[in-house]
């Protein structure tokens, strides 16, 4: 399937320091946001308990939200669970309520707003110590991931590859969070989930890439580096494109259909598929060519010459 025809490679590398200087301005902008504004924890991170209950006729969320905000929990985050008739209720670690009694508490506060009796489905309580664990294992997770990676492309490819498709990853991961960030978006498991996805799938794409970057090495033999890594690019635009397109479509529609329990998850995705493609196209071979990146490091090494076989062929 031919999304572009083109007959002629497209000089990528022609604006590859208008993509680093607009890639540096977007991770130092998302350095900022996060060290001033900071991540909008979700309470997988920072502790508290989740309700799920269950309605006999379809919620009203805003009076749903105004009884709880008469008894005390106004800063309860209140959201549809799947149907318009369960509903989720996150409440942030309280240190001023017995958490062995709110579930109760809130069940009779619901309760007594209407005449169908209101149901609990489940309780979930997160303390935080357990939140400050996860948010530690999640930080590690990535990290490992990174650092797995960098070894594994500097065994396949070359280091400077390698260093251009962690520094792409890194990239990617940082204005993602700071999106989150910049709009206050709550960042929970699920997000966490979906940044270490954006890690594999754009390290995928990178891949893509640098084979065909290997290849065209060695057979345009009368190209620059440049030349050379705009006819892989190029080669390879197709299938990034589709591959982009079709992921983005699922995730368009679970960010619409899919609910408020992964509305978080579609939402890094989609941000970080765009990311992630325009890190692959430009950000990982740039870093790469910048960093001096030639044909003779992409060649396979000349045989070894045993010792006496020119001997034996003049005898």
């Amino acid at each position: 399937m031919q999304v572009f025809n083109f007959t002629q490679p497209l000089n990528f590398m022609r604006y590859k320091w208008v993509a680093i200087i607009l890639s540096a301005i977007l991770v130092l902008g998302s350095f900022v946001s996060i060290a001033t504004k900071g991540i909008n924890w979700g309470l997988d991170f920072t502790g508290g308990t989740v309700i799920e209950v269950g309605f006999a006729k379809p919620a009203d969320l805003p009076a749903v939200r105004q009884t709880l905000t008469d008894v005390g929990y106004g800063d309860a985050v209140v959201q549809l669970f799947g149907t318009s008739r369960d509903v989720l209720i996150r409440i942030p670690l309280r240190t001023d309520v017995d958490q062995s009694t709110l579930g109760d508490s809130v069940i009779k506060a619901l309760n007594s707003m209407q005449a169908d009796a209101v149901t609990m489905r489940r309780i979930e309580f997160v303390g935080p110590s357990v939140g400050e664990e996860l948010k530690q294992d999640g930080g590690l997770a990535m990290l490992v991931a990174l650092i797995g990676i960098l070894l594994y492309v500097s065994m396949r490819f070359e280091w400077r590859l390698s260093i251009g498709a962690v520094l792409s990853l890194f990239h990617d991961v940082i204005i993602t969070m700071g999106l989150f960030s910049i709009l206050q978006l709550e960042f929970d498991l699920t997000v966490l989930a979906a940044i270490l996805a954006l890690i594999g799938y754009s390290i995928n794409d990178t891949i893509v890439v640098f084979d065909r970057i290997r290849e065209s090495f060695r057979k345009l033999r009368d190209t620059s580096v440049s030349e050379t890594i705009n006819d892989a690019i190029t080669s390879t635009l197709n299938r990034t494109v589709i591959t982009s397109l079709t992921t983005v479509l699922v995730l368009v529609v679970l960010f619409y259909m899919g609910g408020a329990l992964i509305h978080g998850f579609a939402t890094a995705l989609l941000f970080g598929i765009v990311i992630g493609t325009y890190s692959s196209i430009y950000v990982a071979s740039a870093i790469a060519e910048t960093l001096g990146i030639s044909r003779e490091d992409m060649l396979p090494p000349p045989p070894v010459e045993k010792e006496g076989e020119n001997t034996d062929a003049l005898m």
